[in-house]
């Protein structure tokens, strides 16, 4: 007869964290995965807990809560900070997507696919936390794995150079160069370089904007997508100060609307935001986007993208932090994303910059940043 091993010592030390999803599985009438059922396991001490409390007084598991326990269980397993305070069932259900924002395919749920979604940390030396999440295909997500902005732009343009080391499904040059732009959105970079960014990927729905430049670009670019878009246009373009900014304004507005309308207008909503986001790949209309972004500062950026939500041109909304720690909450990047013992709390601020050229002053400058909460279609 084969014997039984129980690997007792394999559970994370975090035995509170265990207990508290082992309740929540229970409390929603959920079996957890068997290999965490084993007899020690604070998981399994939790979900007896919460069946002997709950019996048949239970809620119904949606797919949110399903994958809201799969998520927590994911990051209790292997040590990462998940911020439970905003990242909850509800929370996940505003940032679902149908299609995956890199490889465009439709996502499916659940049939081990590569087609199926997932939720990617952005940033990964950052937590499960608000602002920092995107849902994707497993696909894209494994491929992504660990890349940040600068490694992103490193695949891509191996990929444009036709490199043989690519592993079967690996992501093409345009796929690689959204998770870049994609990448770049949680990342503080130099105004200029922000400002001469191409919008291959518009920011996913609750996504942290650091760079104020692509919070503009953002807002104006949802305009074209939606009907009454001049009035509006005119409406945002009323905003920018002097006339040789609006003259420019009005040259990019000329560049992009023609892209726009090629694209044709019975389209569906993932239809309509890639034909907004392959606009961008035209040189004319970065180019003329570039002349407008670096007339302005990030600080007149989100003055015009806070007035212009004050005004409802948004799809959504827009919140301004009063500075980077504030912004990332819960993100753990001062310990790189892991989570730290219950009841420690670090004294350290939290590091957003990536760009290790920007000095400690310089971040400090550009302490108000934007989270945009924006509906896509």
């Amino acid at each position: 007869m084969a014997q039984a091993i129980f690997a007792f010592d394999s559970f994370p030390t975090d035995r509170e964290t265990g207990f508290e999803i082992g309740w929540d599985f229970a409390h929603h009438a959920l079996t957890p995965p068997v290999e965490w059922l084993a007899i020690g396991s604070p998981l399994r001490h939790g979900w007896d807990a919460g069946r002997a409390c709950f019996g048949a007084r239970t809620l119904a598991p949606t797919r949110a809560v399903r994958k809201w326990l799969q998520l927590r269980l994911n990051a209790w397993r292997r040590g990462r900070a998940f911020e439970g305070v905003q990242v909850t069932p509800n929370y996940l259900r505003q940032i679902d997507a149908r299609c995956c924002p890199i490889t465009r395919e439709a996502l499916t749920h659940g049939i081990g696919a590569p087609s199926d979604a997932s939720i990617d940390r952005v940033r990964n030396d950052a937590g499960y936390a608000a602002g920092n999440l995107a849902v994707m295909s497993v696909r894209a997500n494994a491929a992504k794995n660990d890349c940040d902005f600068d490694a992103a732009l490193a695949a891509m343009r191996r990929a444009e150079g036709g490199a043989n080391d690519a592993a079967p499904g690996d992501l093409d040059a345009a796929q690689w160069a959204r998770v870049a732009v994609l990448c770049s959105f949680v990342t503080l970079l130099p105004h200029a370089q922000a400002a001469g960014l191409p919008l291959l990927v518009l920011p996913p729905n609750r996504l942290r904007l650091f760079n104020p430049a692509q919070a503009l670009q953002a807002l104006v670019t949802r305009q074209f997508g939606r009907t009454g878009w001049s009035a509006r246009i005119a409406r945002i373009e009323a905003l920018l100060s002097g006339k040789p900014l609006r003259h420019d304004f009005q040259r990019f507005v000329h560049a992009m609307l023609p892209r726009v309308l090629e694209a044709g207008r019975d389209l569906d909503d993932a239809a309509r935001t890639w034909a907004l986001e392959d606009a961008w790949r035209n040189p004319l209309v970065l180019r003329c986007w570039t002349r407008v972004a670096r007339q302005l500062d990030p600080t007149t950026c989100e003055q015009i993208v806070l007035r212009a939500a004050a005004l409802r041109l948004l799809p959504g909304s827009a919140q301004a932090f009063d500075d980077l720690r504030q912004a990332t909450q819960g993100w753990a990047l001062e310990h790189a994303g892991y989570a730290a013992p219950r009841g420690v709390r670090s004294a350290t601020p939290a590091r957003v910059a990536v760009n290790d050229a920007s000095p400690p002053a310089a971040a400090r400058r550009q302490a108000h940043q934007l989270a945009l909460t924006m509906h896509a279609g």
